[in-house]
């Protein structure tokens, strides 16, 4: 009988310990899940810090602080919850930033001819006009080219689009874009480093473990940043082209001369008109002299300056000192029709140009081929202004600066950035799982757009 007893007891010690490892089994399970959707939310709840932010600066923008929204959201780019934290930062050109990665401080693909893109390191004469054939709406390639022709023929079930690239993984479809030139070690395309990408062979991909982020062409190129119909005052931007569009309106806008606004109306209604060719040539000559009745003794008007390009004083030239046309635009007023103003009627977003305040150096001086102390030259002025650069003019009168240069920079340049990438990683305090949401935002309108939205 006594035997039967310890029997049952060992039986039910047993059972009860198994239950129990059963029990902890269990538990454990629950408390990973809860951690890896606690990991989940806090990512979640730093894009939607980031997203409120951009919605802020779009509704209240601050014209006199180029940098206000970038300031603010690398200040939130780390927050803290009661079940753990959201960090959010990105690299470029090599250095590890805090918050969302601003497209335009890339070159947007679809704005680079083909000289540009050969001008991007270990990209070749072919891959470059597969890229402008993929793109350009004709559908006769290139002289190295590859058009739809050339996709069929290699059993691919898609060909070139014949429009604008919508994101930066559609470039590595065309013929000669290989994964590993253009992501390098970011295989992922995050924007940041991550422990498989710093780790040597040990895992994918093959990396330098220099705890540095090169990201190959990704790190210049994007297919996201977008043009938007809101000037630097958070207003629509004004065209100068529209019928109701008059000179009383412009001068409200843009403070500046009646003359100097009848010749910058007359110009923007030619049929080449460019807003950028204010910045190397007189209002008077690109106006053909319209605007000038009237304007004498105006010279001392809104709108007056000095400078060799387009001012309404003296310019210098040959030794000589001549006198302008007092309709000419001074560099400040330049800038702010630059920033207020559009030749165009926006009815669907275009790509969008850089930002000068975010642009890497590398881009200026490797894709657009800038003089390189230009362009650290004009890295320097943004960086001496705690505000940054709130209109072009500013860099007009830079050493070495000419309108040859600065015609083709000022077709791509701005000083404003609407696109963001949010690569956000949340933390669990319990057990430390992490999750990240990678989420790609326009934020002209409100509510701001996501455009992309994945979980890697």
């Amino acid at each position: 009988m006594l035997v039967i007893v310890i029997w049952a007891v060992a039986i039910a010690a047993a059972l009860a310990a198994g239950l129990q490892v059963v029990s902890f089994r269990q538990a454990s399970m629950g408390n990973q899940v809860i951690a890896r959707l606690q990991a989940r939310w806090c990512a979640r709840a730093g894009v939607e810090t980031m997203i409120a932010i951009m919605e802020y600066h779009t509704e209240n923008p601050d014209p006199e602080d180029a940098l206000a929204l970038i300031t603010e959201l690398q200040d939130n780019s780390y927050g803290e919850l009661e079940t753990g934290i959201w960090d959010i930062r990105h690299t470029l050109a090599r250095v590890e930033i805090a918050g969302p990665l601003d497209e335009h401080s890339k070159a947007n693909i679809n704005l680079l001819n083909q000289v540009q893109l050969m001008n991007i390191p270990d990209m070749g004469m072919d891959t470059a006009q597969a890229i402008v054939d993929w793109r350009d709406s004709n559908t006769e390639p290139g002289l190295l080219g590859a058009e739809a022709s050339f996709y069929r023929g290699r059993g691919k079930s898609y060909g070139p689009r014949n429009k604008d690239f919508r994101s930066t993984a559609e470039i590595e479809l065309v013929a000669g874009v290989m994964p590993e030139s253009f992501r390098d070690e970011d295989w992922n395309l995050n924007g940041r480093l991550d422990a498989n990408e710093d780790d040597g062979e040990f895992t994918w991909p093959n990396d330098n473990e220099d705890g540095v982020l090169d990201a190959g062409w990704s790190d210049l190129l994007t297919a996201s940043s977008r043009t938007s119909p809101l000037a630097l005052s958070g207003e629509p931007r004004l065209n100068l082209k529209a019928q109701e569009t008059d000179t009383q309106v412009l001068m409200e806008r843009v403070p500046m001369s009646e003359p100097q606004a009848t010749a910058l109306l007359a110009y923007a209604r030619t049929p080449n008109a460019r807003l950028e060719q204010l910045m190397v040539a007189p209002l008077s000559t690109l106006s053909g002299g319209q605007g000038q009745q009237g304007a004498q003794g105006a010279q001392s008007g809104t709108g007056a300056g000095r400078t060799g390009r387009s001012s309404g004083g003296a310019s210098r030239r040959g030794g000589s000192v001549q006198q302008q046309s007092p309709n000419n635009l001074d560099p400040v007023t330049v800038g702010n029709v630059l920033n207020e103003c559009t030749l165009e009627e926006f009815t669907q977003p275009k790509p969008g140009k850089m930002n000068i305040n975010t642009i890497s150096e590398e881009i200026l001086r490797d894709v657009f081929d800038l003089n390189p102390r230009l362009a650290s030259a004009i890295i320097q002025r943004r960086d001496a202004k705690s505000m940054g650069l709130t209109s072009l003019d500013a860099i007009m009168d830079i050493p070495g600066m000419t309108p040859e240069v600065l015609s083709p920079l000022s077709r791509v340049l701005d000083v404003q950035s609407f696109v963001f990438t949010i690569s956000s990683k949340g933390r669990s305090l319990m057990g430390g799982a992490e999750h990240e949401m990678v989420v790609t935002v326009d934020r002209s309108t409100v509510p701001a757009q996501i455009l992309m939205y994945r979980e890697p």
